[in-house]
């Protein structure tokens, strides 16, 4: 037996140490990027119950600490989400009727602008350098009604799969404010019961980083929302001031969009400009496209690292390959979790990291079973992580 394995540790040292490292990480990875293609697909498959989770906890950071606020005051913690939660859907309700009643009583004007836009198109490509007569325009403009009545049919039929999906978002969005009830009133106990089973050391370094985790998405919550706010205010003032309609509804898609980093203040930028054009012409196009690439100036260099760079701390190029995942993966719902999920894990992930350094000490959450103290650690109560 030992001549076997003496023969056996010679064949291994003639194997380069260089290779078998290779080798070794190489399985690893492999089983890693397995279990990563067999969650993406587990949560695809599950994408109906998974996606409205997961905007129950990004609503959950945003109004767990006024829930906290309000126990702290001796209210009671169902009459607390009660009321934060009707108060935020009341505030929700109010600003996209308030969007929409702006966006109807500024159509009449838009139409008649975007009417005087294209007789203005129609003269310049009759008079300007293409010198295209006015048979050739009419060409155009039949073929492209030609085009809308033939394709008719898909139309119709896209309309037919948004009415389908349509009740798939209303099932999802009753699943969202469901589990979002529980997750401001119970969130705490729902986290320390899937800890409960697990051995107490590992419990404690999970109950950890899953509070840093959770202190990382409020804290991405709030700062966008606060970029967000600026974003809007900065470019509806410009808006304004170059006279460009719809500045309401402009403003507050540009608020929306700015919680998808990047991708967001792209389109809500391309979509102010091209309205701009619409309405008053290239001149105000050019100066729109100024006022919004000084906004993001301002954001990206003042806003963004004075704000969000203290609440999460990624590296640009992380955020754009999130985004990117995330895009693939799942759409408009991907860019929107990409970011906060990828703060999420970097902060749970560090937390495991330092508390292995220091398994003998204690770690600084709450201990399982118990309430937390102090403001993160509540907020970290009020919704599972």
């Amino acid at each position: 037996m030992s001549a076997f394995k003496d023969t056996e540790s010679d064949e291994a040292t003639k194997v380069p140490t260089s290779l078998r490292v290779t080798a070794a990480i190489g399985w690893r990875t492999l089983v890693v990027l397995g279990m990563l293609y067999a969650l993406g697909w587990l949560v695809g498959r599950l994408s109906v119950v998974v996606i409205p989770v997961a905007i129950a906890l990004l609503l959950s950071a945003l109004l767990a600490p006024a829930v906290s606020t309000l126990v702290r005051l001796r209210v009671p913690r169902g009459l607390a989400t009660g009321v934060v939660l009707v108060g935020g859907l009341a505030a929700v309700g109010g600003i996209l009727t308030f969007v929409i009643n702006a966006f109807i009583a500024g159509l009449p004007d838009l139409r008649e602008q975007l009417t005087a836009s294209l007789n203005t198109i129609r003269e310049w490509a009759a008079t300007g350098p293409l010198h295209l007569s006015e048979g050739q325009i009419n060409d155009y403009l039949d073929q492209v009604g030609n085009w809308l009545e033939n394709n008719q049919q898909r139309i119709t039929t896209g309309a037919l799969a948004t009415a389908t999906t349509f009740g798939s978002f209303l099932t999802g969005m009753l699943l969202m404010l469901f589990t979002l009830i529980f997750f401001l009133h119970d969130g705490r106990r729902i986290w320390l019961f899937l800890l409960g089973p697990l051995p107490e050391p590992l419990r404690y370094r999970l109950d950890l980083a899953g509070t840093r985790g959770f202190d990382s998405l409020v804290g991405y919550i709030r700062a966008t929302g606060l970029v967000a706010v600026g974003d809007a205010l900065g470019i509806g003032i410009g808006l304004a001031i170059i006279g460009v309609p719809l500045v309401v509804p402009l403003a507050a898609l540009v608020f929306l969009a700015a919680f998808i980093p990047i991708v967001g203040a792209v389109a809500s930028g391309a979509v102010a400009i091209l309205v701009a054009l619409v309405a008053k012409g290239p001149i105000a196009a050019l100066l729109t496209l100024g006022v919004v690439l000084g906004v993001q100036q301002l954001e990206g260099n003042v806003l963004q690292p004075l704000l969000i760079g203290r609440a999460v701390r990624l590296h640009p190029l992380a955020v754009v390959l999130a985004i990117s995942v995330g895009a693939i993966a799942a759409g408009i719902i991907g860019t929107l979790l990409a970011v906060p999920v990828l703060a999420m894990l970097n902060s749970a992930v560090r937390a495991l990291v330092e508390s292995g350094k220091g398994e003998n000490s204690e770690p600084e959450s709450a201990a399982v079973g118990t309430e937390p103290e102090s403001n993160s650690q509540s907020s970290t109560g009020e919704a599972a992580e």
